[in-house]
This record gives structure tokens, sequence and C-alpha cells, in this order.
């Protein structure tokens, strides 16, 4: 059945990584940019590290060649990754669960059977959240642990 998948998943860092994110990245399988990077160069800085690095564009990206939504599944589990949450109450019925940026704050929410991830913000959080970023960790079983990283 294979062994368990582990992801940094971090959104909003609008052009600054954490100073630690070697430290952060150094057991994770994939990496996850949920949008708003605005500078190409931190991109790159993530591949550097190693690990395949998935992204969507955020609304402060100006790369027109990163997708919106990003669909795939890990462990049989459906995964949406989009920076801007859904507008609407409804959660959409194609994915298990949907990871977002945009509003700065961290969220670990269930709405109609969808799981709702936001890992919070590198750089400007906001609602009195501290600066954040996620490890998560999907096991064959199809169950999810997602811890939130405080940043210093």
């Amino acid at each position: 059945m294979g062994s368990a998948t582990r992801i940094l998943v971090v959104a909003d860092t609008h052009n600054r990584l954490p100073v630690n994110i070697g430290i952060l990245a150094a057991d994770v399988d994939e990496i996850w940019h949920l949008g708003d990077v605005c500078n190409a160069s931190v991109l790159d800085e993530l591949r550097l590290l190693g690990p395949p690095v998935t992204i969507v564009r955020g609304n402060c990206d100006s790369e027109v060649s990163w997708p919106i939504v990003v669909d795939f599944a890990r462990h049989r589990v459906r995964f949406r990754l989009q920076h801007i949450p859904p507008r609407s109450h409804r959660p959409p019925k194609d994915c298990d669960v949907l990871l977002h940026g945009h509003t700065h704050v961290p969220r670990d929410e269930t709405i109609g059977g969808v799981r709702f991830l936001n890992p919070g913000c590198v750089t400007r959080p906001n609602r009195g959240a501290p600066p954040s970023i996620a490890l998560m960790q999907i096991s064959p079983d199809r169950s999810i642990d997602w811890q939130l990283q405080r940043l210093r």
C-alpha cells in the first residue's frame, strides 16, 4: 500500500520565504504553494530544496503560466489547490480537501464533507494570526495529519 506522503504547504509568501525553509522542507516529499508568490525567484528557491513543487497563481501573481486551480489525488484523497477560497458556502462536490491561501489566516474546517485547509501566511498574517506554514501527512489509509507550524 506504500508509505505516507509528507507535504510542506505554504501560501502568501509575497517575495519572502521563511529563513528556516530548508529545515522545514528537510523530510518532505512535495511542496505545495497556494499562491501570492509575487516574484518567481521565490519559486526557484523552493525548487532548489529538491522536492517537487506544485503551485497555483494568486491574485498578486503575474505569471500567467501558473494555473488558477490544480486538482489531483494522493492515496485516493482528491485535492484541490487554489488561492482564493470559493465565495459560496457550498463546498465543491469533486474534491475531498480544498487547500487555499488569500485570507492570511490559518484554517482547518469541514463543510459538507469537504475539508478546507489554509496554512496561513508567511509574510503578513491577518486577524492576529502568527506567520505560519503547514506540514501535512497523507497516509495510505486516506487519513490526513495537518500541523500548523508557527514561524519565528
